[in-house]
């Protein structure tokens, strides 16, 4: 294959290529996650250890320590501001792992652009499909922690693989953008991490939207993980049903943002090669 030749950019091209790739996709997804934690003592085990430290770190601080309450300090705010801050913390890091490795993510696989002829456009998924493992590990953890808390767990929460599927296509599409813009840009890098911290505290993963002043609220609504952080919420710890038309539109905005993302990778890989 000629790294400098043009690539397809459609979308049928897209899910050709993921379809031709999945066995791959599958072993390097699984590559990805046994190679974070090989040579430790405990393996994979981290994997659910650290969110269950995490959530206990949350509870002590925040219930405890800090006697924290969400909102108006009504029976749900009392026994789980550490539960409904964790959702908004598990969302969050499902977008900013994506993003964070996502300028490196060329340039450490250099020779899958120059020696080998490797599909480059699925590791984005490659790396979102590791970031979705850890996500899974920590929604279970969330939803044992809140079955210990209440007794029970909300019907509703069978509805969170559609709440994340919007900010999963967004990250992808951004991951594609940002893999790309580091080759030529090596500051993106640099700069990625420092925007998702602030996109972290101006979203309501610490704080209720209703505690926001009105006049700021749709500065707030203009960050994309508020509206996924607010239906998360519904879904997992309200009990409520999501926001179905909102869901909707934000999904086929994000598939154009995943799509425009793809196109714009597709399009600049040709220059990868003169580049590394």
């Amino acid at each position: 294959m000629n790294p400098h030749a043009a690539q397809p950019t459609s979308p049928a091209a897209l899910g050709k290529s993921l379809w031709r790739n999945r066995q791959l996709i599958l072993q390097m997804t699984r590559r990805e996650v046994l190679g974070r934690y090989k040579g430790s003592f405990m393996g994979l085990a981290w994997s659910f250890f650290t969110p269950l430290l995490m959530l206990a770190v949350y509870t002590f601080i925040f219930s405890v320590v800090f006697k924290a309450r969400w909102g108006d300090g009504g029976e749900e705010s009392n026994t789980g501001f550490a539960v409904v801050m964790f959702v908004g913390m598990i969302v969050h890091g499902l977008f900013a792992e994506a993003l964070n490795r996502a300028p490196g993510m060329i340039l450490t696989n250099v020779n899958y652009v120059k020696k080998v002829v490797f599909p480059l456009e699925i590791l984005p998924v490659i790396a979102m499909c590791a970031s979705l493992f850890h996500t899974v590990i920590s929604l279970g953890v969330l939803l044992a922690a809140y079955a210990m808390f209440k007794g029970f767990i909300h019907w509703t929460a069978i509805f969170i693989p559609f709440v994340l599927l919007p900010l999963v296509l967004l990250s992808l599409g951004l991951a594609w953008m940002l893999a790309s813009l580091g080759v030529f840009l090596r500051d993106v890098g640099q700069t990625i991490g420092l925007l998702t911290t602030v996109m972290m505290f101006l979203a309501p993963v610490f704080y209720p939207l209703t505690a926001v002043p009105e006049v700021l609220r749709p500065l707030i609504m203009l960050n994309p993980l508020t509206f996924i952080i607010e239906q998360a919420r519904n879904a997992l710890v309200w009990g409520f049903l999501p926001d179905w038309a909102g869901l909707c539109i934000y999904t086929l905005v994000a598939a154009g943002i995943a799509w425009a993302g793809y196109a714009w990778f597709q399009k600049t890989r040709k220059g990868f090669a003169d580049v590394l």
